[in-house]
């Protein structure tokens, strides 16, 4: 059995404590939310924090306002997300995306805030102690090595968040809280394309609330790509958002997931959308287009030349729905590739 190492524990009840505990040693303390991430790396010994502060006490991080748009706690579970009303009628892509992470019992205890921080993920990095130790461990925990490519300057592990790439797409934005004061900026520029530094939060900073742009005119979709129906982490993903004025696309971001270390989104293939009205040739070379950016690696399950491929797939999928296509027979498409791709 895997253990957890020694740990001290504490658990604030307010924002300000729990900032002003993290300020003390930031490089030595953890958060901990929901902790379906955190407690099985740190069982692998992946991280091992002398301090975890614990959230789930802290109840103005576990609330979803509706203003301008909506504004949802870091502490919301992805279960309670899922339960809004709002969130399915208005931001179907977001209800797609959260309703495809892992299982109901990890939704239970799982966060919106922990699934946008959640650590890169690696064939390399994600084993036992003892496996890791085997190889000499990699570049990202106590080797000098990037296993994935070994002439590479940097870690090539993936992101592999499904809300993240969905939330950019939406336009989204975040607030990081420190002892020092607040900051806000767009979601996109919360990742960097590092698999160790793979967040521009600092150690000292904590993730509070994700806004939500209005929801005027907008239509969203999210497309996944997993060996099982259900559990597994993205190994390609599609996110699109496109702002209508009837027939007409008027504005419109295309992100997919677990193709780099942070959500990449393709811009020329949005462009082309914009001013269109969305035919089946538009959606066919958007998608291609989308697919360039799509450079994933040897670094998670299936084939990598099969998961860039299938990327164009995911896009057009996510646009057909947009569109207000029936695409139950797609979905249905996806799932025995899927299979196909297992057994062979």
């Amino acid at each position: 059995m895997m253990r957890l190492p020694r740990f001290r524990y504490r658990a604030p009840r307010t924002v300000d404590d729990a900032v002003a505990w993290l300020a003390e040693n930031p490089s030595d303390t953890m958060l901990l939310a929901g902790g379906t991430d955190v407690l099985p790396n740190m069982k692998r010994r992946q991280q091992t924090p002398g301090t975890l502060i614990g959230l789930r006490g802290v109840r103005e991080l576990a609330g979803i306002t509706n203003g301008q748009g909506l504004t949802i706690g870091s502490g919301v579970t992805l279960t309670n997300l899922l339960a809004y009303e709002q969130i399915r009628e208005s931001y179907a892509g977001l209800w797609q995306a959260a309703a495809q992470v892992a299982t109901p019992h990890l939704r239970n205890m799982g966060t919106i805030g922990g699934n946008l921080c959640l650590d890169t993920r690696c064939t390399y990095y994600d084993q036992t102690y003892e496996w890791r130790k085997s190889i000499d461990f990699c570049m990202k925990k106590d080797g000098q090595t990037c296993w994935v490519a070994t002439s590479s300057p940097k870690c090539l592990a993936v992101s592999s968040t499904d809300t993240a790439p969905m939330l950019q797409a939406l336009g989204a934005s975040i607030t990081l809280v420190s002892s020092a004061g607040q900051r806000v900026l767009p979601l996109g520029e919360l990742f960097a394309n590092d698999g160790m530094h793979y967040l521009t939060r600092r150690p000292d900073e904590l993730l509070t609330s994700i806004a939500l742009p209005a929801s005027d005119g907008w239509r969203s979709a999210y497309w996944k790509l997993r060996r099982r129906g259900s559990f597994d982490f993205p190994v390609a993903a599609a996110a699109v958002a496109a702002r209508f004025d009837g027939d007409v696309i008027v504005d419109a971001r295309i992100v997919l997931g677990a193709v780099a270390s942070r959500p990449q989104a393709s811009d020329r293939a949005a462009a082309l959308l914009k001013e269109q009205r969305l035919s089946d040739e538009l959606i066919t070379e958007a998608s291609a287009v989308a697919s360039e950016v799509a450079k994933p690696m040897d670094n998670t399950d299936f084939e990598l030349v099969w998961r860039k491929a299938m990327v164009r797939t995911l896009v057009s999928c996510a646009l057909h729905e947009v569109r207000g296509d029936d695409v139950r027979h797609r979905r249905r498409q996806l799932a025995r590739q899927e299979l196909l791709a297992t057994v062979t």
